[in-house]
């Protein structure tokens, strides 16, 4: 007789077709708590079923790749018996319904990961969208996470070293919050997140469990609506101070010997760490819930396997060692509570005070979760967006309005308002600071660094998901390059709609190949990240928007550049190539409200050379600085330049061919070509510089000098742009500072 209504199984997220499934596998009816258990494990935040079969064709290994995706955290080869251990994790749905707490738990969770895997954590970067400043939600939700990741990082202390964020309409109902870590640990020491050894002890470990966060996993892979508000009891709540604890609990019992496994109770809390260890251990796992610390009354089982309250970890301890993990606990006022052991069958079962709740093979909830190959299509929109008539726009705005106005748009415009927010300096590790290139930390007792960077341009992505998410790791890698280290591995988070619309399947899809191939040409291997499906608001989508994270090394870390020019006198040199490059740029969006065209053309032979040369040219201390040309062009490039300095620059460019004449200083200033880097370099080196370049096969041109107090930018000798540093630096500097500096009207 069936016991479970329809309703109660579409509540869960389930389809009629997986509850069939799921019936076969158990050969009887779910309990209401297994039922729980199938819809967070086989929902989309945790299964991957729409994606699985796409993201299986990434690249992940690789000579210095130590651990590929599968595991917490992607680790990968330092040298000198060290790994870099990294990971992205996406915390979009909560960010939107708590702000504050959304992104809070987010960076918890994304530094859970990286010390889990025995690596002690020290670099935070983040990649934010949002909707348009001049929304009154979309600076409530801004001012929101900013101050969840300033919170939460900034008392656990571990430093926030860069990161992106920008702006469109279609992110205004649903902010996009990723976070990425980065930790070190020994390469031989590495920790997995595996059960084994019948007998062996199952600790809980962290705070008490409690109601929040139940079916956070679930309402990760569903999209928002007009109710979207009454989800807010499924947004966790954090706590920086326990975690701190838990940190260092956890590597203090990692380095004794006495643990066998450890995973953080992330998405799906207890049921998703009880279960994934087990199924890599391929072992069972039996735990009595009526053990797990609890702080409200009344909670059931289901709540308990659900609940994703933070800072909790579970551990596999050895036999006879587990008297010395509760000692190393207590020491840190943490609860270590023993609420079960290893077994042999290969199952998850759960009791209650004696009754079994949950008993399911262990592989029924991971490996053989449903895996869909989802219809595709080419979307509607596609062919009339990549149409882009530059004559049907008329005449071009002034070169100078158009220079203003981009250095002082959200995306262009800096960051400032947000990172002083953060403590980047904590741990004395940070050698290039928020908004002056990639994060770059040194590696102690080394002489090595480790640079990194998240990139991804959604309206490149809208336009083309192929090269879109081909420029997503060639800007990555490229600006990890900039400070002269050598990119050697990558992590993504793939922020996209609804898989069940053939059209996102179909950007998605493409968007994977894409990124495979440059990942594939530019030698950097993929080591795990984060799928975000659903982000849809009433049926509309985000722009696609992978957003790539790429780790590079840097051998000696007294040659690290930034993006700032040095001194007065130095040439500046142009490296790569331009052309007529408007299609999805910054100045379409802003000056016409347009996504239209085609992204820029790329070519990864060109962009591996470009990567090369930039590191063979900072160890030999030829580039002084060093700045990727992205949103905005050559000219907000050479402005950013400047920017922080109090050192001007006269450059003079060659004029690109534009389809159409009239728009030829427009692309010339303000297309944004990839594979083009403005440095600097000692004036008497320059040629030096410009041979190295043609050794690589770089363009590469002197085409100015840094000094003076105005920036003046001329195309082929006739002046484009002249305009006084300061006054262009107080537009770029307090652009999104004012929307919240400046005084409101009250209602």
């Amino acid at each position: 007789m069936k016991t479970i209504p329809d309703d109660l199984i579409q509540q869960h997220g389930l389809t009629r077709n997986e509850y069939e499934h799921i019936l076969e596998m158990l050969g009887r009816e779910p309990t209401v708590t297994e039922l729980g258990i199938f819809s967070v494990m086989w929902s989309e935040h945790c299964s991957y079923k729409s994606s699985r079969v796409h993201l299986r064709t990434l690249p992940t290994s690789g000579r210095r790749v130590l651990q590929g995706p599968g595991e917490n955290a992607g680790a990968v080869d330092i040298g000198e018996g060290l790994a870099a251990v990294f990971k992205i994790e996406s915390h979009n749905h909560p960010s939107f319904i708590e702000p504050y707490q959304g992104a809070a738990t987010g960076v918890g969770g994304i530094i859970r990961d990286i010390f889990t895997m025995g690596a002690r954590p020290i670099a935070l970067l983040n990649s934010l969208r949002f909707g348009p400043l001049d929304d009154p939600l979309v600076r409530r939700t801004f001012a929101g996470v900013v101050a969840g990741i300033a919170g939460y990082g900034n008392s656990i202390g571990i430093p926030t070293v860069g990161g992106e964020i920008a702006f469109d309409e279609s992110y205004t109902g649903n902010p996009l919050v990723n976070v990425f870590c980065l930790g070190i640990a020994k390469a031989d020491e590495i920790v997995k997140g595996v059960a084994s050894g019948v007998g062996n002890a199952v600790y809980y470990v962290g705070a008490k469990t409690g109601r929040d966060g139940i079916h956070g996993a679930t309402m990760a892979s569903a999209e928002f609506d007009e109710k979207s508000a009454e989800k807010r009891p499924a947004v966790q709540v954090g706590d920086p101070f326990m975690e701190k604890l838990l940190l260092e609990a956890c590597l203090e019992v990692m380095r004794s010997g006495a643990l066998v496994g450890i995973q953080d109770m992330g998405a799906a809390g207890l049921t998703c760490s009880t279960c994934e260890m087990g199924s890599r251990g391929g072992a069972g796992i039996a735990i009595d819930v009526s053990l797990v610390p609890q702080r409200e009354t009344g909670m059931t089982p289901y709540e308990i396997m659900l609940s994703e309250s933070q800072e909790r970890m579970l551990l596999v301890v050895k036999r006879g060692r587990e008297a010395e993990v509760e000692r190393i606990f207590d020491k840190w006022d943490l609860h270590a509570v023993r609420i079960g052991e290893v077994t042999t069958d290969g199952r998850l079962r759960v009791t209650h005070h004696g009754e079994v709740v949950a008993d399911i093979p262990n592989t029924a909830l991971t490996d053989e979760a449903p895996v869909y190959r989802r219809p595709m299509a080419e979307p509607a929109y596609l062919a009339e967006a990549q149409r882009l008539s530059l004559a049907a726009l008329g005449a071009p705005p002034p070169v100078r309005e158009v220079f203003r106005r981009l250095l002082a748009s959200a995306s262009v415009a800096s960051k400032r308002w947000v990172y002083r927010q953060y403590d980047h300096m904590v741990r004395t590790n940070t050698l290039v600071v928020p908004g002056m290139g990639a994060g770059v930390v040194r590696v102690k007792g080394t002489a090595r660094a480790l640079a990194m960077s998240v990139d991804g341009n959604g309206r490149f992505v809208y336009l083309d998901p192929f090269l879109g998410a081909e420029l997503a790791v060639a800007e990555a890698a490229r600006n990890v390059a900039c400070t002269g280290a050598q990119p050697i591995g990558a992590t993504n988070c793939l922020n996209f709609g609804s898989p069940e619309r053939p059209e996102i399947m179909w950007q998605f899809a493409r968007a994977v190949e894409g990124m495979g191939a440059a990942c594939r040409a530019l030698e950097v291997p993929i080591t795990g990240g984060n799928v975000s499906l659903y982000n849809e608001t009433d049926g509309r989508a985000v722009l696609p928007t992978p957003v790539v994270g790429v780790v590079g090394l840097l051998e000696d870390a007294s040659t690290v550049v930034r993006r700032a020019f040095r001194a007065d006198g130095d040439a500046i040199v142009l490296l790569g190539r331009g052309g007529d490059e408007l299609g999805g740029s910054e100045y379409l969006k802003v000056f016409h409200g347009l996504i239209r065209g085609t992204p820029p053309v790329l070519d990864l032979a060109l962009e591996a050379a470009l990567q090369r040369l930039l590191v063979r040219g900072v160890a030999a201390g030829l580039i002084r600085s060093a700045h990727d040309c992205a949103e905005g062009g050559l000219a907000v490039t050479v402005a950013e330049c400047c920017f922080n300095t109090s050192l001007g620059a006269s450059v003079d460019v060659p004029a690109v061919a534009a389809a159409v004449p009239e728009f030829g200083q427009i692309a010339t200033l303000f297309g944004e070509a990839a594979s083009r880097v403005v440095v600097s370099v000692e004036a008497d080196r320059a040629a030096e510089l410009v041979a190295l370049a043609k050794a690589e096969a770089v363009p590469a041109a002197v085409v100015g000098r840094v000094g003076g107090d105005r920036i003046r930018v001329a195309i082929d000798g006739e002046l484009a742009i002249d305009e006084s540093l300061a006054d262009a630096e107080d537009l770029w500097a307090n652009a999104i500072g004012r929307w919240f500096d400046r005084p409101r009207a009250v209602a």
